[in-house]
């Protein structure tokens, strides 16, 4: 398999219309922006989203960013893409003194970089098979109020978060309805994985609005967030059996979408 690699991020290339992406699963800051860090590796690791690049490892066609969050976020415009003040970062204090412009600009060219690749990227997809489904795999806390804490209500958080909300949803109910029951039909821990729609989140990031921007006839971007039910987001210690379920759900969800892209279906 063909594979590129860049300055904070990676991409492995396959014969295939689904990509799926894990921009926020790496934790490395440049020198400059660690310097400054006044926050812990923990509290870092706490936002990020740890342990999905092993979850989209199955795709045929992978992105991964090993870059922090905290250093560029690759998930929110780009006037918003460097976290300044606390209430842009779960309200936990950044940088132990402002940025420089230079050291902004910097990050931004990441930014920049980052989506213009992207696009050379899915362009060439599209060139070849005129439609493709992009999954864009996060992770979310579900037991801020602390570890010893009751979690977040199940009715307020599902085990599998779907965002469509920035895209013509009518236009591409033949893929995300699939898709969605796909997931629906496996258990996870007995029970059966409980998977909806715009609940805890409604994909509104910035890599879905791009790709529907950018592709409106050709991609369809889905948002995928899984509660951190494979993990203790506390400690940042992963539960290797339930990444390895969740990993073999999301897998099986290739089939589908390249039979129903590619009229096989």
């Amino acid at each position: 398999m063909p594979s590129s690699r860049y300055d904070g991020w990676e991409v492995e290339l396959g014969d295939s219309p689904v990509i799926a992406t894990a921009i926020h699963s790496g934790s490395e800051l440049r020198k400059d922006c660690r310097d400054l860090a006044c926050h812990s590796d923990s509290e870092r690791l706490r936002e990020e989203d740890p342990f999905t690049e092993i979850l989209i490892e199955d795709f045929p066609t992978r992105i991964v960013v090993h870059r922090s969050r905290f250093e560029v976020d690759l998930n929110r415009a780009r006037e918003a893409a460097v976290y300044l003040r606390p209430e842009q970062a779960w309200g936990l204090n950044v940088w132990s003194r402002p940025l420089e412009e230079a050291q902004i600009s910097k990050s931004l060219r990441f930014h920049d970089d980052f989506y213009v690749r992207l696009e050379a990227i899915l362009s060439d997809i599209e060139r070849r098979s005129g439609r493709f489904v992009l999954i864009d795999v996060h992770s979310y806390n579900h037991r801020r109020a602390g570890p010893q804490a009751p979690p977040t209500a199940q009715a307020e958080a599902p085990d599998i978060n779907i965002g469509t909300f920035s895209m013509d949803r009518e236009r591409w109910s033949f893929v995300v309805d699939p898709f969605i029951e796909t997931l629906r039909g496996f258990t996870f821990q007995g029970a059966k994985i409980d998977v909806r729609e715009n609940v805890a989140f409604f994909g509104k990031g910035e890599q879905t609005r791009f790709v529907h921007e950018r592709f409106p006839d050709a991609g369809c971007a889905i948002a995928v967030e899984f509660k951190k039910i494979f993990m203790d987001e506390w400690t940042g210690k992963p539960d290797s059996e339930a990444i390895r379920q969740l990993r073999g759900m999301l897998t099986e969800t290739v089939p589908v979408l390249e039979s129903i892209l590619l009229g096989t279906g």
